[in-house]
């Protein structure tokens, strides 16, 4: 009878595996992949942005003091930053926290968000964090039925009140916009009426633009 052959590959080295095992080839490549196979992706990468309340004192353009903080695409990624960032309540007066698709920017220039516009929740102060938590988990985990018409959300803090919004891109769209008014005030089991505002009508009015929708 013929020996045993070793069908076992020479690069698998001499030591015994345990079944499950995976092979590393000394610069942490199998490590990588097998974080890579562990996390668990988004459908649409998200950017947080913060704009900054002390830059706003000073004769600046308006949208200079938002800055990108941090990119993600998985859910390991997000409570990764969540849990070490800080959260509404704990922001200074004037500052907005941003969370938008990536390559989306939060502001009225940008061409995606130009044509849209927001729907406001307004609470009191140090009220924000969970109705942000919960608008946060809603967008990333893609819940809205309308959520391709999402740009984003911001909660800003402001000094008797905080509000959070869900920017849209196309305010013409009103069985989107309605649908996605109604479907946060369910997420977030808010029962006071939220309006829909939108941004032509917010920069061509200093007092305070009408609502479009109200839900």
């Amino acid at each position: 009878m013929a020996e045993d052959t070793e069908t076992r590959p020479a690069s698998a080295g001499a030591e015994e595996r345990e079944e499950g095992e995976i092979a590393d080839d000394g610069d942490g490549s199998a490590a990588a992949a097998a974080g890579r196979v562990s996390a668990h992706p988004l459908e649409n990468a998200w950017t947080f942005w913060f704009d900054n309340p002390q830059g706003k004192s000073r004769a600046v353009a308006w949208g200079s003091t938002i800055h990108p903080i941090h990119t993600f695409s998985t859910v390991e990624d997000f409570w990764s930053l969540y849990n070490n960032i800080h959260h509404p309540s704990k922001l200074n007066v004037g500052a907005d926290f941003h969370c938008f698709k990536d390559k989306i920017e939060p502001k009225w220039e940008d061409p995606i968000c130009a044509n849209g516009g927001k729907w406001t929740i307004s609470c009191g102060k140090g009220k924000s964090d969970t109705f942000w938590l919960h608008t946060l988990l809603a967008l990333i985990g893609e819940q809205f039925d309308f959520g391709d018409e999402i740009c984003g959300a911001v909660v800003s803090v402001r000094k008797n009140q905080e509000r959070v919004a869900i920017w849209t891109k196309n305010a013409a769209n009103e069985t989107a916009q309605i649908s996605i008014g109604k479907q946060w005030k369910e997420f977030l089991d808010y029962k006071d009426s939220i309006g829909f505002v939108v941004h032509e009508d917010a920069k061509r009015s200093d007092k305070g633009a009408k609502n479009r929708y109200t839900v």
